[in-house]
């Protein structure tokens, strides 16, 4: 390589990415915060809005809510992310909070993109709160939880082996799931949870059917199998077929179902880029609120609604609900 053609490599100019929010938070007093959607009232009844509520009493705002400003009005801000956080320090009675300016107007909100905390991660983070010292109460009461609650999370993975704690870490596994395991020896443990990451399924129906596979030697105590739980070869064969022709119901269901699930993620994917469009979305609220409401509800979707009362469909994405939203 010449040196002229060295010279022009170092100096070609190189652009800095451009920050999307202000280096520093703003007060703001929360009258000024237009919220862009409407918060339904059953909101402030749900459990999430609840732990919200009591953890900004117990510990203050852990997430400042993302804002822009509105044009033309000094002093206003549109609300692009934290729409629960602003309706909880509506109730306490606070006057002004911290905000995150958006440099940009869009309505992104990364909390879309954060998964859900799962049961053994929540099992960790208490277990390591309560070993520095802080009680039962106050987690609870930071939670929204009861104190009972917060202990039998506290215990949720005693008696479970780490290969199989390995295995669900990552997973929406309910923590009934880990009750059922642990009526069952480490091997049979990893066996189920094996079987469960093979089947997609964390049910605790599911866990119920694997427990009650289960030999007795297999369980941490071994109840006496009585004459009338024998099942007989029999049954077994009519089991058999009933499962056989059950599985080939659900294939018969799964190749209709398909295309309409795509259709409506690729429906819902463009309604989420739309709705992030601040200018859009205050088109929409003036002049066709009754469309907008409707664009949300599928925007926020993150299971398919039930197909009949006795199958669920499969969910569109990883469901992605954080505690502060």
């Amino acid at each position: 390589m010449s040196s002229d053609q060295s010279d022009q490599i170092n100096h070609q100019p190189t652009h800095a990415p451009k920050n999307a929010f202000l280096n520093e938070c703003v007060r703001v007093e929360v009258a000024n915060i237009i919220p862009l959607k409407a918060s339904r009232p059953a909101v402030k009844e749900s459990q999430k809005y609840q732990q919200i509520l009591a953890s900004i009493q117990d510990v203050g705002l852990v997430e400042p809510p993302a804002i822009t400003p509105v044009p033309g009005r000094n002093g206003y801000y549109f609300l692009l992310d934290g729409h629960l956080r602003i309706e909880a320090l509506k109730d306490l009675g606070e006057l002004e909070v911290d905000c995150l300016v958006a440099t940009d107007d869009d309505t992104y909100s990364y909390n879309k993109r954060t998964n859900r905390l799962s049961a053994v991660q929540s099992n960790k983070m208490i277990v390591r709160a309560m070993e520095r010292g802080t009680s039962a109460e106050r987690l609870g009461k930071a939670l929204g939880l009861s104190p009972l609650t917060i202990k039998q999370k506290f215990r949720l993975l005693n008696g479970i082996c780490e290969e199989a704690i390995s295995i669900l870490g990552d997973t929406n596994c309910p923590a009934n799931v880990f009750n059922l395991l642990r009526q069952m020896k480490p091997l049979r443990q990893i066996e189920s949870a094996e079987l469960m990451i093979g089947n997609k399924n964390f049910s605790v129906m599911f866990a119920k059917a694997l427990l009650a596979a289960t030999p007795p030697d297999q369980l941490v105590i071994q109840s006496r199998i009585q004459p009338e739980q024998i099942v007989s070869a029999e049954s077994m064969a009519r089991l058999e077929r009933e499962l056989a022709a059950l599985q080939m119901q659900i294939k018969i269901v799964e190749d209709d179902y398909g295309p309409d699930v795509l259709h409506l993620t690729v429906i819902k994917g463009y309604l989420t880029k739309l709705l992030a469009n601040a200018a859009i979305v205050k088109w929409l609220a003036r002049h066709q609120p009754e469309y907008l409401k409707e664009f949300q509800s599928i925007a926020d979707l993150t299971e398919l609604p039930w197909k009949t009362e006795e199958s669920k469909a499969a969910p569109l994405e990883p469901a992605t609900k954080p505690i502060n939203e």
